[in-house]
């Protein structure tokens, strides 16, 4: 699918950023492309991602889009990805406050909703 792109809306594959909201950290559900609600959804599943190409996809919208470095959905994505990557075991710390973060940014009404 092509879409045209705007001064304020450009990206390198099809997920648009838009460059006026980047980095706001006031981020809400309706604001997330549906592919990387779906990314962002199966990365808070029972059976998520294994290609680190498709998590780290998820990771780039939610640095440009969240709070940067600082974004739980980020961290929790590249976290996912060192995993997959170096087959170590992931930080549960991290996972818990990335799910906690989905039901504040409105992805759910509380965490056990997500899994």
């Amino acid at each position: 699918m092509s879409q045209q792109q705007s001064p304020r809306d450009v990206s390198i594959d099809e997920i648009p950023v838009d460059i006026a909201n980047t980095q706001s950290g006031d981020v809400h559900a309706s604001d997330v492309p549906e592919e990387i609600q779906s990314l962002t959804r199966a990365l808070a599943s029972t059976e998520p991602p294994t290609n680190p190409l498709v998590v780290l996809k998820a990771a780039r919208w939610w640095y440009i889009h969240g709070k940067g470095g600082a974004d739980p959905a980020f961290q929790w994505a590249i976290e996912w990805a060192r995993h997959l990557a170096t087959d170590t075991p992931s930080d549960v710390d991290r996972f818990d406050e990335f799910l906690e973060y989905l039901v504040t940014v409105g992805f759910a009404d509380n965490t056990a909703e997500l899994r």
